[in-house]
């Protein structure tokens, strides 16, 4: 509940507070442009940065790796994106310490320390709650008793770019 009450009810009236600083400073169309200024520059930032950030997400994944990094700084890029957006100097601050690569990790670094990252399970279970409809199978692989319910072989049939040079 605290949290809730800091984002919105505290910032908004801290945001009104600068602007109206600033404003009285530098005047009502200063104040405007500077605040358009500061989301295009954003918008920029955080174009450059998510796309290298998804770029060593699919390098990571394509090693066979789990891109939790890459995930957790894809959310503090996408916060950061809008609280660019947001009309206010303090959330354009904040914003962009989202995006600068170097404050962005350490704000990953805490928080990879809280989370936790599970890589994949070689078998599921699913239960609906009740009868199990699918006669003690999950739908989504083995039984809870761990045999295989279906047994086969299968004879990769993609065509490939030597089959097609072939055929020619």
């Amino acid at each position: 509940m605290p949290v809730f009450v800091f984002l919105f009810i505290v910032m908004p009236i801290a945001e009104m507070a600068v602007l109206i600083q600033v404003g009285t400073m530098i005047g009502v169309l200063p104040t405007i442009g500077l605040v358009l200024l500061t989301a295009v520059i954003g918008a920029a930032l955080l174009k450059q940065q998510g796309l290298a950030t998804l770029t060593r997400a699919n390098q990571r994944l394509n090693s066979g790796e789990l891109p939790a990094r890459e995930v957790a700084e894809g959310l503090i890029l996408a916060v950061g994106g809008a609280l660019l957006l947001t009309p206010g100097f303090i959330t354009d601050t904040v914003g962009f310490l989202c995006l600068i690569p170097g404050t962005r990790h350490w704000f990953v670094h805490q928080a990879m320390k809280r989370m936790v990252v599970r890589g994949q399970s070689s078998s599921f279970f699913f239960s609906s709650g009740g009868a199990d409809p699918f006669g003690g199978q999950g739908p989504f692989g083995r039984r809870p008793d761990g045999e295989d319910p279906i047994e086969g072989e299968y004879r990769d049939e993609t065509e490939r770019d030597h089959d097609r040079i072939e055929k020619k």
